[in-house]
């Protein structure tokens, strides 16, 4: 079980950091302010070549030398908590982070450890029961090691709780990031990595909120039911087919064919899921970009006479080209 949590703690963070790293392109605020009629200096980077993440960059804006861009702000404090807090100068958070982490995940740690031990206990008398019966062919009469399931709830508890100090951490520093631009497309789009939804709320839409949960919550829905009913007949084809007193309703031909049904299904729903988690992802940075974008209600059409010149006089180089040879025609211009 200490296994498990570990690795789904870390597939979290790896999850939280690659999600950070999918769009941190959009993060930079001035991507459709720049102006294309100036040409970038030497020296510069381009749109399309700056770096992922600068250690120097982000270094010098803990030391408040210079500004980081919130992507990089949250990268960092990704793989070392907290640093989100010192760049927003709330350094009174700092110790309500780490003791808060420590607290938790050092006192789940304890209680995990006291459960694995009645675990192991009750491992070694199942191994010594078997032998016993084995070679004497009779009953075990020794009372079977408590398994300290308490424990184990217990720890669990508080490393979840350790989990959900370390998703604080990431959204304080989100929350406190300051910028002039409101939406901020970064911030959206962080809102809604570390929680659906919230990037349509800090963007105004709030008519999107429920059509988004209820997305992951039915993909969830079906992912659970899925996975139960999976691991249902793998239990029912295990024991079919390495027991000789198995004598269940389902043949372990049937419960293999719908153990595979629903691994599929299962399959499918963490895909649905996962599009859906994206989608409201990409929803919230796309809308917050087009937030000032208008689009006036005066369509016009404008109708005015042009002179065409032929395009074969500049492309042939033809010298004998002369101004009889243009044609007089209408030019049509679209406003909105």
């Amino acid at each position: 079980m200490t296994k498990k949590i570990i690795i789904f703690l870390c597939a979290c963070i790896v999850g939280i950091f690659c999600n950070a790293s999918f769009s941190y392109a959009q993060f930079k605020e001035d991507i459709y302010a720049t102006d294309p009629n100036i040409k970038p200096s030497a020296g510069s980077q381009t749109d399309t070549t700056q770096k992922l993440f600068s250690f120097k960059e982000y270094i010098g804006g803990l030391s408040h030398k210079n500004t980081l861009k919130i992507g990089t702000m949250f990268a960092g404090s990704v793989v070392l908590p907290g640093t989100a807090q010192i760049y927003n100068k709330d350094y009174w958070k700092l110790p309500i982070v780490y003791g808060g982490i420590g607290a938790f995940a050092g006192t789940g740690g304890y209680y995990l450890h006291k459960y694995s031990k009645t675990k192991k206990a009750y491992a070694a008398w199942e191994l010594e029961r078997d032998n016993y019966e084995l070679e004497f062919n009779k009953p075990y009469t020794v009372e079977a090691p408590a398994l300290d399931l308490r424990s184990k709830k217990t720890g669990t508890m508080l490393m979840i709780g350790a989990g959900l100090v370390y998703w604080g951490s990431l959204l304080d520093g989100v929350v406190n990031y300051e910028s002039e631009k409101h939406p901020h497309p970064g911030r959206a789009t962080l809102y809604s990595a570390l929680l659906p939804g919230l990037g349509q709320i800090y963007n105004g839409e709030l008519y999107k909120v429920p059509i988004y949960w209820g997305g992951i919550l039915v993909s969830v829905h079906f992912l659970t039911t899925n996975n139960t009913n999976y691991v249902r007949f793998k239990k029912i084809h295990n024991e079919a087919t390495t027991s000789n007193n198995y004598t269940g309703p389902v043949s372990g031909e049937t419960a293999k064919w719908y153990r595979d049904v629903y691994r599929r299904y299962r399959d499918y729903s963490i895909v649905a899921t996962a599009l859906v988690y994206f989608l409201q992802v990409i929803d919230a940075n796309v809308f917050a970009y087009m937030h000032d974008f208008e689009v006036t209600d005066d369509i016009s059409m404008q109708f005015e006479p042009t002179i065409i010149s032929p395009d074969n006089a500049y492309a042939l180089h033809n010298t004998n080209y002369s101004p009889s040879n243009n044609a007089v025609g209408l030019k049509v211009g679209l406003r909105f």
